[in-house]
């Protein structure tokens, strides 16, 4: 029996989370030419960053589901630069949960960084206003709600203008550059399923 494909791409801002083609805007099939792989989870058009792609079924809903009370769902990273400068009182917000239309969020885990280095350009690059700053907050969830850190952040007062999923439990993005893809070893395999909350 051959082993499950695991592919780890570093989507680029602007592509489709889908492998079928949606009139000419770019999917999944211009960055991984493998057939028969799905991914586990989604990032929207808007976002860049660590998506995870899979024959495996099983471990498409290991990655998405909630999971079972021992393990729970797998806490996913982001890095997202908001306009403004959120106060402790937003990030505090943020660790506590917020209410979204869809019902309150579970607490995040929520920090203030710097503006992270070795950053690739965005393409296009986000639109700059001299009388507005921007702040990059690290962001973890253990839930995965449509477009959830964009509405988190815009619900304390601070819209996200860039967004960058960076790791999937204990996988991480690494170095691997808008549109480049790796196989992942049977050890990254194997903390995926392993990993808990």
């Amino acid at each position: 029996m051959s082993r499950a494909r695991c592919i780890a791409l570093n989507k680029p801002h602007g592509v489709l989370c889908q492998f079928s083609r949606d009139g000419d805007r770019p999917c999944l099939a211009d960055c991984v030419p493998v057939p028969g792989v799905y991914p586990a989870g989604r990032l929207d058009t808007d976002s860049e960053g660590l998506l995870l792609l899979t024959d495996d079924g099983r471990l498409q809903a290991r990655v998405t589901q909630p999971g079972s009370r021992r393990r729970g769902k797998l806490w996913k990273a982001y890095l997202a630069q908001v306009e403004g400068r959120p106060d402790e009182a937003a990030v505090q917000a943020l660790r506590d949960g917020v209410e979204l239309k869809d019902g309150r969020s579970k607490p995040a885990r929520a920090a203030v960084v710097p503006e992270p280095a070795r950053l690739w350009p965005r393409d296009p690059p986000i639109r700059r206003r001299a009388n507005k700053p921007t702040t990059w907050l690290q962001l973890q969830l253990a839930e995965g709600r449509n477009r959830q850190v964009r509405r988190m952040t815009a619900a304390v007062g601070h819209p996200t203008l860039r967004l960058i999923r960076t790791a999937i439990g204990p996988l991480e993005l690494g170095d691997l550059q808008p549109g480049a893809w790796r196989d992942l070893s049977s050890e990254e395999v194997d903390a995926l399923w392993q990993a808990r909350r």
